[in-house]
Order: structure tokens, then C-alpha cells, then sequence
């Protein structure tokens, strides 16, 4: 019986690109796998030859899930639409279970998070936590890293991070002007993201579910906390 071999990477990538550019001269195709902390790849094409480079995570994806990537990858190098399905495909294999715990243990492994201490110049996140705690959660939800971010981002107001198990909030929050009750919001809500984990079906993630969303709505002057957030 004839065993066959999954195609290397460069085979495959390198069809795919024949198939996107048939009158175009072939490349040089090298991939090259690095020790990244997320599922990331790129791809470049100069002085004749098609460089690309993705995480060592992906290293044993299946032969389908590859070409999806190169089809990815590669539409997006020619500024194609990138196929629907190639796109399906590629999703559906990163939030497979055993894919996604893989991943976030390099995360935690390799990624370096940057967390500040949770003593602001104006308030501090681990005494706020526990004050939320008791008010929402019956005072049982087990303290993760908190810390002021290094930056003062208004795009991004807080995250959790699951790999580390961090609830990070912006630096631009600690201030005399921002109002306590702005800052507990955000707090809380990055709080329900320990309590409500986003869910994966397929390749659709919902980061934000319906109970979430319910939950969210059990803050106290909820919608005055959001308005406050949009004077920031």
C-alpha cells in the first residue's frame, strides 16, 4: 500500500501562486517557520523570490488548512478579495479546541505581557476589583493580574488577556478628571469577560455573547457610565 506524504509547504504555496498567476514567472518560494507567539504569517515578494514566514504553530496544520493560508496570503499580496472559503477554512482550524489551547499556551509561553502596577496615580485596581466583586459576582471570582497599561490608549480602554490571565486598563483612565464610575465600568466589563469566555462555533468567535451582553446590563447607571466613556 502507497503511503502518501503531506506536500511541503513551498510545494504548496508555490501552486497556489501558479494558479493566481499563471503567466507570471515562478518565484523562488521559501517558507520559513518562526518562533512567534501567535498563529501570525506574512508574505512578500521581491528580487524574484516569494518569502514567507509564519509561526512554528502552524507547522502541522493539515495540507488543506495550508493551502487556504497560501490562498489567503496571497490574495492579499495580488489585492484580491480573499476567497470566502479559504478564509472558512483557515478560521474553522484555528478555533478547534486543541488548536486553540496549543496557541494560547504559546502565548503564555513566548508572549511577554506588559502590566503596570495596579496602584494608579488615582486609583487603585485591585481594591476596585474586590469592591465589583463583592457587589456582582458574590464575592467569588478569583483575582487575576490587574495593571495599568504602559501607554495611555483611548482606541483601546481595556482587555483581557486569557493566555496570561490579565485584566490590563488604559492609562488614560487614571486620571483627577476621569470619573470613578467610568473607570469601574470599564473594569467591570473586562471582569465578565473571566465569567463569560467567548464561544467558538465553527469559524464564527463571539466575544461579547448574549449573557454577556445581559450581565452588562446589571451595572448601576449603566447607561451613564457609557456616556461618560464617550467624553473621554
Amino acid at each position: 500500500m502507497e503511503v502518501q506524504t503531506a506536500a511541503a509547504p513551498e510545494h504548496i504555496f508555490a501552486r497556489v501562486f501558479r494558479e493566481m498567476r499563471p503567466r507570471t514567472p515562478m518565484p523562488v518560494v521559501r517558507v520559513q517557520f518562526r518562533r512567534y507567539a501567535s498563529a501570525n504569517a506574512q508574505i512578500r515578494l521581491e528580487d524574484g523570490a516569494l518569502d514567507i514566514r509564519m509561526a512554528d504553530t502552524l507547522a502541522e496544520a493539515p495540507e488543506t488548512v495550508m493551502e487556504a493560508l497560501a490562498e489567503i496570503l496571497l490574495s492579499k499580496l495580488f489585492r484580491r478579495p480573499v476567497p470566502a472559503v479559504s478564509n472558512d477554512r483557515y478560521r474553522r482550524y484555528l478555533n478547534r479546541r486543541d488548536v486553540r489551547r496549543s496557541l494560547d499556551l504559546v502565548r503564555q509561553i513566548r508572549g511577554r505581557k506588559r502590566v503596570e502596577h495596579p496602584q494608579g496615580h488615582c486609583y487603585n485596581l485591585e481594591e476596585m476589583f474586590e469592591e465589583l466583586n463583592f457587589r456582582y459576582f458574590h464575592g467569588l471570582m478569583a483575582r487575576p493580574i490587574l495593571g495599568w497599561s504602559p501607554n495611555a490608549s483611548r482606541t483601546m480602554l481595556g482587555h483581557y488577556d486569557p493566555p496570561h490571565n490579565a485584566i490590563v486598563l488604559s492609562r488614560i483612565l487614571d486620571r483627577p478628571e476621569t470619573p470613578r464610575l467610568a473607570v469601574e465600568y470599564v473594569l467591570f466589563h473586562e471582569m465578565l469577560h473571566l465569567r463569560y469566555p467567548a464561544e467558538h462555533e465553527g469559524a464564527r468567535r463571539c466575544v461579547h455573547t448574549k449573557a454577556f451582553k445581559e450581565a452588562e446590563k446589571q451595572f448601576d447607571r449603566f447607561r451613564e457610565a457609557k456616556a461618560l466613556l464617550r467624553l473621554l
